[in-house]
């Protein structure tokens, strides 16, 4: 059984990770995602570290299931190879900065002119317009701008910290493949194309918004400065190691004093309800910190276990792989690529009863399907070779 988006084509234009692992969320989905590259080095993303077989990690985690062309955008006649590719397509995507693609001639308009209905996204950093708009981006400038690195600190008076992982790319590649979905439906029911713009700011606020951004709610009452909840996280040591323990209801509190035998907490004043044990978080938090460092990671976890309080051991990456509940869930692959060999990869989160995602091919080498589809496109082999020639195509090791 096909995926729930086959037999829809996609253009990908994208580079780096929000635009790649949109695009490879919708090809996990079964869409036929064509990325075109420049032929000479293609997306940034296959030079970085972590490399075999010609291929780096990153690269190989963003763009499974799509096919590359590699084409010479500068060069009028790749443009025009591009709209011949574009002439079969559902969506067009692109993460230049604004106003590049227009100045490029394959802007929203020139490529409409080919499929008026084309669903044409644009993905940026900080918007089409203002200030920001035509500024070089990257993920920390995005997390520094959207307040998450002060959310991240802990208090506006606390040194603002990064989260150590590029959530604003992944968080705009998850948001802009949801879009692309609803894009598609909307043009299912009306016959219309649109352009759908999403930038990795907007994501973010919009993100952190339903949780993080209660002071700047209620207009006329907004707080002056963002008091910190607690400046000890959930996060405590053990005799040899690290657990997480979260409770919130009043029937989790009372697990948790059996569970480390400290009964009085019950009494104490400070903690007789859900208001007052929030409000006296540090020391409560405090108290159970001092408790837990008495034994280990796996007597406590028995114990909490035992009195239902929710908890789970701090696992580092290596160890990620191998625990039961991962293993359950079956989120681990493992499947061979033809050049980076055998790979570990997630599964696409998502699972469909009756169009389940597949893994169809592991991420292409740069321009491996120019002359394939191509070919499909009405160029004859010969003129394929004279573009090859002329720097116009990258036909690619082990090329179509």
């Amino acid at each position: 059984m096909p995926g729930p988006l086959e037999g829809f084509r996609i253009i990908d234009l994208t580079a780096m990770v929000s635009g790649p692992l949109a695009t490879m969320i919708l090809a996990d989905q079964g869409a036929d995602v064509i990325k075109i590259e420049n032929p000479r080095g293609g997306d940034y993303t296959r030079v970085v570290s972590n490399r075999r077989g010609g291929l780096s990690a990153s690269f190989l985690n963003n763009n499974r299931n799509k096919r590359s062309v590699a084409l010479n955008l500068k060069d009028p006649r790749g443009r025009d190879l591009l709209m011949r590719l574009a002439a079969g397509a559902d969506v067009f995507v692109q993460n230049f900065r604004p106003g590049v693609v227009d100045r490029m001639g394959i802007g929203e308009e020139a490529i409409r002119k080919i499929v008026p209905n084309i669903v044409y996204v644009s993905i940026s950093g900080f918007g089409d317009s203002g200030p920001y708009a035509g500024k070089p981006v990257y993920d920390p400038l995005v997390q520094a701008l959207s307040g998450l690195t002060t959310i991240q600190g802990g208090s506006d008076q606390q040194r603002p910290r990064l989260v150590r992982t590029i959530l604003p790319d992944k968080l705009t590649g998850f948001s802009a493949a949801q879009a692309i979905t609803a894009a598609l439906l909307a043009r299912a029911r009306t016959g219309e194309g649109q352009h759908l713009r999403l930038s990795m700011l907007d994501a973010v606020v919009s993100f952190l918004w339903s949780s993080d951004m209660g002071g700047q709610t209620f207009v006329g009452h907004e707080f002056p400065q963002e008091e910190a909840q607690s400046f000890i996280d959930l996060i405590y040591e053990t005799a040899d190691g690290y657990i997480s323990v979260a409770v919130q209801s009043d029937k989790e509190w009372l697990g948790l004093t059996q569970a480390l035998e400290r009964p009085e907490w019950l009494e104490d004043e400070r903690f007789k309800s859900s208001a007052l044990r929030h409000r006296n978080i540090d020391a409560r938090l405090s108290l159970t910190q001092e408790v837990l460092r008495t034994r280990s990671s796996a007597a406590w976890l028995a114990r909490l276990e035992a009195a239902d309080v929710p908890c789970a051991p701090v696992l580092r990456r290596g160890e990620v792989i191998d625990h039961p509940q991962i293993l359950a869930n079956e989120t681990m692959a493992i499947t061979d690529h033809p050049h980076a060999g055998k790979l570990r990869q997630a599964r696409h989160a998502p699972r469909f009863s009756g169009t389940p995602a597949e893994h169809r091919h592991g991420a292409p080498l740069l321009g491996e399907h120019t002359r394939a589809l191509l070919s499909e496109a009405g160029v004859a082999d010969s003129e394929l070779d004279t573009l090859a020639d002329e720097a116009v195509i990258g036909l690619g090791e082990g090329a179509a």
